[in-house]
């Protein structure tokens, strides 16, 4: 059955689901990562809620004029109006107070988030709102989910992802450095504007996919995600859509075998998974990598001390110290160093009198501060300081027996 749903096999409505999440998922994972970078994740948490009195108040009015309240469309613009008015708050509190953005945010949220409740409470006493359907917009749901609204669902995601594409350059700036941006002749304010914009967008196509509560997480979790894997803005960005459309595709795939599993939950939970598979096991800042790297920092440590112990003639107490020793072929089982070991040990203490010196000199003080006790004295100085030090030190010493 899931297989059939991954291959588009369920029928043509589960199909443009599928697609429309898809999309929807890549352009929230890469809009996202703007904001993630920008620090501001918090707004998008704010836009989401802002626009649960538009859905309401949408359905009101579309009842009221004789029309379709659940048409998605019209839903959809609602909650547009109100998350536009919901950012409007939240700059003119920002600017014309003394609040900080993030009380503004938590202003604007919760207010607009209890206005919203008093107006499904309010239709639900309506005769048409005992069907309207509308807590689907909470948690998201592709049950009965027309051809038309999938339509609108992936066109949307698809305008919103060009949109990103051509703002990617001037956003990418005001997200890393907003001084530089605006010295550099960009608009600040209105590319922030545009960012926001964009996370509303997302915001908006969502509801129904997600719901209003989630769709943060589809906002935040593929670009920190991608931040496991990549330290380039552009290599964020594709692997952040990749989580995004990922988790949308396989989310979506598995609330059509189960429908009656909402289908947010079910996005978030796939994008949380990956989330914690790179957490774990990204090769360059997952946790494995993390212990795996001081792991070998503290072998290295181990074997360096050893070295300048066998140099000074001194006894091997550390076990570990000795077997990684015995291990590399510097050492004997008895703590004696081997003909290798006498080499390396000579070069490790004769290393170790250099970094000295060039501590002592104010002409190596910059290069000194490279040691770290392990550094190669020839990656940081080159072969005429080298000699310099040479020279003031004297004659090397050999391997005490």
């Amino acid at each position: 059955m899931l297989w059939q749903a991954l291959t588009f096999q369920l029928g043509y409505n589960a199909t443009l689901v599928t697609l429309g999440a898809t999309l929807l998922g890549v352009a929230a994972g890469v809009t996202g990562t703007f904001l993630f970078l920008r620090k501001r994740a918090l707004v998008s948490d704010a836009i989401s809620h802002a626009t649960l009195p538009g859905v309401g108040l949408a359905f009101i009015l579309m009842v009221a004029m004789g029309g379709d309240g659940r048409s998605l469309l019209g839903l959809m613009l609602g909650s547009a109006g109100s998350a536009w008015i919901g950012l409007l708050c939240i700059s003119a509190l920002t600017r014309r107070t003394r609040l900080a953005e993030d009380a503004a945010i938590g202003a604007v949220l919760s207010v607009f988030f209890g206005i919203g409740i008093v107006f499904l409470t309010f239709i639900q006493t309506m005769s048409e709102g005992r069907q309207a359907g509308l807590e689907g917009f909470l948690l998201g749901s592709t049950a009965g989910m027309l051809y038309s609204d999938a339509v609108i669902i992936a066109v949307g995601g698809a305008a919103v992802l060009l949109a990103v594409i051509a703002f990617r350059r001037p956003l990418s700036a005001v997200a890393f450095d907003p001084e530089f941006a605006a010295s550099s002749g960009l608009n600040v304010p209105r590319l922030d504007l545009i960012m926001m914009g964009l996370v509303m967008a997302i915001t908006v196509v969502g509801l129904k996919i997600v719901g209003l509560i989630l769709i943060v997480a589809l906002l935040i979790i593929p670009p920190v995600t991608a931040r496991f894997w990549s330290e380039r803005v552009t290599g964020v960005l594709w692997v952040a859509g990749i989580v995004g459309g990922v988790s949308g595709y396989v989310g979506a795939a598995l609330s059509a075998i189960a429908p009656a599993l909402p289908t947010g939950p079910v996005i978030v939970l796939v994008s949380f998974s990956m989330f914690a598979l790179s957490l774990f096991f990204a090769p360059a800042r997952g946790v494995l990598a993390a212990v795996l790297k001081h792991l070998s920092f503290q072998r290295r440590v181990h074997v360096r001390q050893g070295l300048l112990a066998l140099a000074q003639g001194q006894p091997i107490y550390e076990k570990l110290t000795l077997r990684l020793l015995r291990r590399a072929g510097l050492a004997r089982a008895d703590g004696v160093a081997t003909s290798d070991g006498k080499a390396r040990a000579a070069k490790a203490l004769r290393d170790e009198t250099r970094w000295q010196m060039a501590r002592s000199r104010e002409e190596f003080a910059l290069a000194a501060t490279f040691y770290d006790g392990l550094t190669e004295i020839e990656t940081v100085l080159t072969g005429d300081q080298i000699t310099e030090l040479d020279r003031l030190i004297g004659a090397p010493k050999g391997v005490r027996p």
